[in-house]
């Protein structure tokens, strides 16, 4: 088999000067890495969400960074992430914020679906399927997470391909699939909370891995590169593009910027990560975190 390859890249936060907050660093960066992935010449490219800095807010930022994907070269796959669509639901606010207010919210689903189209797919490309599917519903008891549920079992009968990587944006877990379910009001476990799948959905999610003989599970969100792997199965928490996050979480996480790129050959699938070869230090305006719609100044825009 002649050799190829597949780039996973995530949280890339690409905003605008028309919004109440602008980090152009951050889309310079994205800029970099485009250019390195032209370089690579990837047969594609799986992204796996967080594409906007504010597309839950604003449909223009999705159908910017849409525009920008559309031009490359090799197709591209792509999951929506929190920043898009709302936060993986919580009945219970968190130390830091009102994590409530900031649920997965169906309106900001339907946008997504209409700019980038289906929240879950199935793809085959040579010898691998490639699965990605939106985990943000997971647990969220929206109508939408039924039909995923479905989508995730019809998955199970197929019959495999010698690969399968899955792709999500939350980690399936932070630790161990076996952990349990951190207190989103304990200042000690509240980002533990936030980055991770809680059970039922987590356990469930797990099997339909096992028992679609995944062989790479792809994760976002955390900003954080860590590679674990169980029951045969490897997992990948991706670098973002963007901006570091949590680097002192595990004594062999890193949190250096970049993506990663899977060479596919006969022995099978092998790892390597692409730093950014230039990270940008452009300051921008506006608050961070989620900010509430009165901490929205549009009075700051550059442009109007």
């Amino acid at each position: 088999m002649q050799p190829w390859s597949f780039i996973h890249i995530t949280d890339i936060h690409v905003g605008s000067p028309r919004s109440f907050r602008y980090a152009p660093a951050w889309n310079e960066n994205w800029q970099s890495a485009r250019q390195q992935m032209l370089d690579i010449q990837p047969d594609l490219l799986l992204i796996g969400g967080d594409i906007a800095r504010d597309g839950l807010i604003h449909r223009f930022e999705l159908e910017n960074i849409k525009q920008d994907l559309d031009a490359l070269p090799f197709p591209y796959h792509v999951i929506p992430g929190n920043m898009d669509i709302g936060n993986k639901k919580t009945q219970v606010a968190g130390p830091r914020r009102d994590d409530v207010s900031l649920n997965v919210q169906l309106e900001a689903l339907q946008q997504f679906q209409e700019v980038f189209g289906a929240l879950w797919w199935r793809t085959e490309h040579r010898n691998i399927r490639f699965s990605g599917f939106c985990d943000i519903l997971i647990n969220s008891g929206l109508p939408l997470e039924q039909d995923l549920w479905d989508w995730m079992e019809a998955q199970k009968v197929l019959p495999p391909e010698q690969h399968h990587v899955w792709l999500m944006h939350y980690a399936l877990f932070v630790d161990t699939p076996e952990e349990p379910n951190f207190d989103i009001a304990s200042k000690e476990t509240y980002h533990d909370w936030y980055f991770g799948i809680d059970d039922p959905g987590r356990s469930r999610l797990y099997e339909v891995f096992k028992n679609t003989q995944a062989d790479i599970v792809l994760s976002g969100h955390i900003h954080c590169r860590k590679y674990q792997q169980t029951d045969g199965i490897r997992f990948y928490k991706g670098p973002a593009t963007s901006f570091p996050q949590w680097p002192d979480r595990w004594p062999d996480g890193d949190a250096t910027l970049g993506f990663q790129h899977f060479n596919v050959t006969d022995d099978g699938i092998e790892y390597t990560f692409i730093p950014l070869n230039h990270v940008s230090s452009t300051k921008g305006y506006g608050p961070g975190g989620h900010p509430q719609p009165e901490e929205r100044d549009y009075g700051l825009a550059w442009e109007k």
